[in-house]
């Protein structure tokens, strides 16, 4: 039961392209409140989380010109023309990019506005998915279990740098230049991304 709440939660969650939270988040959550199996959480979140970036790239091409600016458009433009490559290398591109912690809501969105086959895209966002939610509910639970053990008793130094690590690393996440890392090899931030 709660393994179909992991899967349409992950599903919902990554579905929703601006608003919603990782769906790792969500499944770490659950993982946590219900003392679920870990490989369980993985493959039932993984394939729902899948499926609602599919459906995602779907339907956000249509609206995108509302939301995002000229400059990620540029960017989704550069990582479809990446998708066009040969199969091999559009898997490892895809595989690689997944492995980042640049958004695959950019990466959907840019396979269906370069009108890229589903074969291209899915496989290997599974697999490098897969092994990404496996490190962060690892990460995620530790992070959990560290905290809830530091608030009953003093603050330790390791539950302190979990806390700063995991905020930085949501930073990070959000506003990493996708565009500059993967054209320039840079990593800069862009602290300006909605319109």
């Amino acid at each position: 039961m709660w393994y179909l709440v992991v899967f349409l939660s992950a599903l919902t969650v990554d579905f929703v392209p601006f608003i919603a939270p990782p769906a790792w988040t969500i499944m770490v959550f659950l993982l946590v409140r219900f003392h679920l199996n870990p490989l369980f959480v993985l493959l039932a979140g993984v394939p729902g989380s899948t499926l609602g970036r599919y459906l995602m790239g779907l339907c956000v091409p249509r609206f995108s010109n509302l939301f995002i600016k000229r400059s990620k458009h540029i960017e989704l433009e550069f990582v479809g023309k990446k998708l066009s490559a040969k199969l091999w290398q559009s898997w490892l591109f895809v595989f690689l990019y997944t492995l980042t912690p640049l958004s695959s809501t950019a990466l959907y969105t840019a396979a269906a506005i370069a009108k890229v086959k589903t074969i291209r895209v899915v496989p290997p966002f599974f697999c490098g998915k897969f092994l990404t939610d496996a490190i962060m509910l690892l990460m995620g639970r530790y992070a959990i279990e560290s905290f809830t053990t530091m608030s009953h008793g003093a603050f330790s130094w390791k539950g302190v740098s979990t806390l700063v690590g995991g905020t930085a690393l949501v930073g990070v996440l959000l506003f990493l230049d996708g565009r500059a890392l993967l054209q320039q090899k840079k990593f800069t931030f862009n602290f300006k991304i909605w319109k």
